[in-house]
């Protein structure tokens, strides 16, 4: 049976309109918000549902031919408006920015054993944004946001003293105490007379 012309329509697909509209506007509304504080996203619901404790990075997996993995990863995972399959553990979350005021971000990119920077063939970061999170990890440490280790060594009292034959006073050479010549043959050679005369003549104005 064919429905009447005049009978009234459906609203359903507006309501599920309006649904999709109100969900797209919550998600850019909360990603311009993580925007300007990033941070607070490692600490919300979302991120734990997704992540849990785990880092970013784990279990990541990329995609490439053959069995045996490039030794380097790809140089970015965005160019202009087109995704490459399987992005970086950075690029497939635009929720995760790295920013030098998101710690606890950057502290799963550090080895805390070794307080190096985990290697990006272990983690999967493209070469882009690798080079971002080391500069945001240098900047965090230079602000004091992040700790690091300086090795400590040792000096003793001797390393600095005068008494060292490395930093003491150089003596005198022998020549110059007993009044002879620095090299012996200074005083066979006789100068010719005409030859100074000429050199005295040439420089007479800076000869005192």
């Amino acid at each position: 049976m064919c429905p009447s012309p005049f009978t009234s329509p459906n609203n359903s697909f507006c309501k599920a309109t309006s649904l999709l509209t109100k969900d797209t506007f919550q998600a850019a509304e909360a990603l311009s918000s993580y925007k300007d504080r990033p941070w607070d996203y490692l600490d919300s619901e979302e991120y734990i549902e997704r992540y849990g404790t785990n880092p970013v990075w784990a279990g990541y997996r990329r995609n490439h031919k053959g069995g045996i993995p490039p030794q380097k990863t790809r140089k970015t995972c965005i160019r202009g408006d087109k995704i490459c399959g399987n992005p970086c553990p950075i690029c497939r979350d635009p929720k995760t920015i790295i920013h030098h005021q998101n710690v606890k971000l950057l502290q799963q990119f550090i080895s805390p054993h070794t307080g190096m920077v985990y290697d990006p063939t272990q983690t999967g970061l493209c070469m882009k944004q690798q080079k971002k999170l080391n500069e945001a990890i240098n900047t965090a440490r230079d602000r004091g946001l992040l700790s690091f280790q300086i090795p400590y060594v040792e000096f003793s009292g001797e390393d600095f003293s005068n008494s060292h034959d490395a930093v003491g006073s150089t003596p005198s050479p022998p020549s110059l105490t007993s009044g002879d010549t620095w090299y012996y043959w200074y005083s066979e050679i006789m100068p010719d007379d005409r030859e100074v005369a000429k050199v005295k003549k040439t420089y007479k104005a800076y000869l005192k």
